[in-house]
């Protein structure tokens, strides 16, 4: 099994590589269909290791050589695949090989098509990397190999300056939150001597619980950079400035769900610490209903979306928080099947709709776009947690959990928000598909995608019916590694009454959006009427004005301090040194250049100054050796010697 592990972990870096070769080029068809080839090489291996592992075989250990050793410290580059970290490959390999043939449609005109599928593998093996370790040090290393890559396709379109913006965000903001990280990988090494997943695991129980508790803070604080937890969150919206499939892939099932992969793979540590353990869960539905609230009134297709994904990130952690990691994981992965579906189909909209991304300007595509319409509507039921569909059975599960644990207030706030995750998940599909064909008057003409890309989204389509019945087999085969249990509440009533209550919830919220969206009467916002004037949609839509006070009371007094500095101590104090001193050496030099000019008359000159200058010295020397008895002490009553 251990050639498939290398074969799972390399195909990207090949497919990168290949691509790389080509970035200089026109655009090569080939280039995309061999680097799609390669990833689905790699989802193949992964599947074969899935199988293994279901079949009762042993976790993969490999270690392929030593990256650092001294002194104590001891890094291989280790790898492993278990129950944990072959969900993770699955999902990323299989969501991957959709996008990148995906790709090969969406980004068929584009001048920077190699580029892409360069900057789009590359994300796939350090994606790979951050699964498969086996250390922390392993895992941070692809921590920042997908940050790197995500800075370079956020940025993709580099020429506009809104791109490179949302690019230089993500980056930044994600530096901050690593250095929280970088502090807990620390500690860890600190006080238990290893890095190694199982050989920490195995110390922590033998330490105090003050410390554990700051570890698992300061890991944390790096999942909340990467998972785009308040107060971290802002830069993940204005990500979708990239290219579609790159929403797809990194903002919706894979990279930002990397923090939540490191609190599950930490479960050992976070058991230990149950308070910080529902401070993460806390967090997790604030974050939920908070990103929620901000989707009602957003009128950019994208980023509602992307809202989505921020509040079920929120869904995540609050399983993971209360102890339920192996409900936050299946959540995890039926979530990237729906959710990279969602934006897919957007991706669709947006070729048709020559990119203009307000859902207002749209209505009635459901003629020309009747495949785009079903995928979308089908996701867009999962994600709502209708039965039978995959985030039914993932969503409660984790209402179950937070019920069954009695924290009532996490249950009521998850609650309410799976009622507004309907009803903004059906105003967009209501006000892109349904009502009056309101692109006409914009002088746009829909077109349904190339059906090689349909025919792509088709297994997230199956998936996202279906992936709901994998519950069991999932729970049996994930048990083995995580402290897994079922959550049951013990009144049949009760839980019937939390099945059929929360679906007619949900229901009713769906229907509200599609009475109050999909009809005739639409008209696209102009920002006069009553309701764009309250004090509420003015709060939400401009998302609680947190960008706004990040700008004012941070990003500005930080550029007013650099600009004070660069001009004040910068320019006029350290390079008025430097170049004072270069100064002073330039022009000894021009002066004594005259002393190299071949003119003999002038070189006598200089020879007898320097005989006159060497005699001197010799007198001065002569001197102090023949009074040096009585110059010391002269010398040492002025306190020099």
């Amino acid at each position: 099994m251990e050639k498939y592990l290398y074969i799972a972990l390399f195909a990207p870096l090949v497919s990168s590589l290949f691509a790389a070769l080509f970035t200089a080029t026109p655009k090569k068809l080939f280039t995309g269909i061999i680097a799609s080839l390669l990833i689905f090489t790699s989802f193949v291996a992964s599947s074969i290791l899935l199988a293994y592992i279901l079949k009762g075989g042993e976790p993969i250990h490999v270690e392929m050589m030593t990256w650092m050793a001294t002194g104590d410290l001891y890094i291989p580059f280790g790898f492993v695949v278990d129950q944990v970290s072959v969900t993770m490959m699955m999902v990323v390999t299989l969501v991957s090989t959709i996008v990148h043939i995906y790709s090969i449609g969406y980004m068929d005109h584009d001048k920077g098509f190699n580029r892409f599928f360069a900057w789009l593998s590359a994300f796939v093996f350090s994606m790979m990397i951050l699964v498969m370790s086996d250390n922390y040090a392993g895992l941070f290393i692809g921590w920042e190999g997908v940050g790197l890559c995500s800075w370079g396709l956020i940025g993709f379109w580099f020429h506009k300056e809104s791109a490179t913006w949302a690019a230089n965000e993500a980056f930044i903001m994600n530096r901050i939150a690593d250095l929280g990280m970088l502090i807990g990988i620390f500690l860890v090494y600190w006080n238990t001597g290893t890095l190694q997943y199982d050989g920490a695991f195995a110390a922590f129980a033998h330490l105090d619980t003050a410390t554990l508790t700051w570890i698992g803070i300061f890991l944390f604080i790096g999942a909340m950079g990467k998972s785009a937890q308040f107060p971290l969150h802002t830069w993940l919206a204005d990500a979708m400035e990239g290219p579609t499939p790159v929403s797809a892939l990194i903002h919706a099932a894979t990279m930002v769900t990397a923090g939540v992969y490191l609190v599950i793979r930490s479960n050992e540590l976070y058991s230990m610490i149950p308070n910080v353990g529902l401070f993460i869960a806390s967090l997790g539905a604030f974050v939920a209903l908070f990103a929620a609230s901000m989707a009602l009134v957003n009128r950019d297709m994208k980023r509602i979306i992307a809202y989505s994904t921020l509040s079920q990130l929120g869904y995540m952690f609050a399983a993971a928080g209360l102890g339920a990691y192996w409900v936050a994981l299946f959540h995890l992965m039926a979530h990237a099947f729906f959710k990279a579906l969602l934006f897919l189909g957007a991706g669709n909209v947006m070729h048709a709709m020559h990119d203009e991304l307000d859902p207002f300007k749209m209505g009635g595509l459901k003629k020309a776009m009747k495949w785009t319409w079903i995928m979308m509507t089908i996701a867009s039921l999962a994600l709502a947690g209708i039965f039978p569909f995959a985030g039914f059975f993932s969503k409660d599960t984790i209402l179950e959990a937070a019920f069954a644990e009695h924290h009532m207030v996490i249950y009521g706030v998850l609650l309410f928000t799976a009622g507004l995750t309907a009803f903004y998940s059906f105003r967009l599909v209501a006000l892109i598909f349904h009502g009056e064909e309101r692109y006409k008057i914009f002088g746009i003409h829909p077109h349904e995608a190339y059906r090689f890309m349909l025919i792509a989204m088709s297994p997230l389509l199956i998936l996202a019916m279906i992936a709901g019945v994998l519950q069991e087999p999932f729970f049996n085969m994930i048990e083995e590694i995580l402290s897994a249990h079922e959550y049951h509440i013990h009144s049949h009533v009760t839980l019937w009454i939390m099945l059929v209550g929360t679906q007619v919830f949900v229901a009713l919220a769906i229907l509200y959006a599609y009475k109050k969206y999909a009809n005739s009467k639409i008209t696209v916002p102009d920002g006069t009427s009553a309701i764009e004037n309250s004090f509420m949609y003015k709060l939400l839509y401009n998302q609680y004005y947190i960008p706004y006070f990040y700008e004012e009371y941070l990003v500005k007094p930080y550029r007013e301090i650099s600009d004070i500095f660069w001009n004040k101590v910068d320019m006029k104090i350290v390079d008025a040194s430097v170049d004072g001193i270069a100064g002073i050496i330039y022009g000894t030099g021009e002066r004594t250049r005259d002393m190299q000019s071949g003119n003999l008359s002038t070189m006598l000159k200089w020879m007898v100054v320097g005989l006159v200058g060497l005699l001197s010295l010799a007198v001065v020397f002569g001197l102090a050796v023949r009074y040096s008895d009585k110059i010391v002490p002269v010398l040492s009553g002025l306190g020099v010697m």
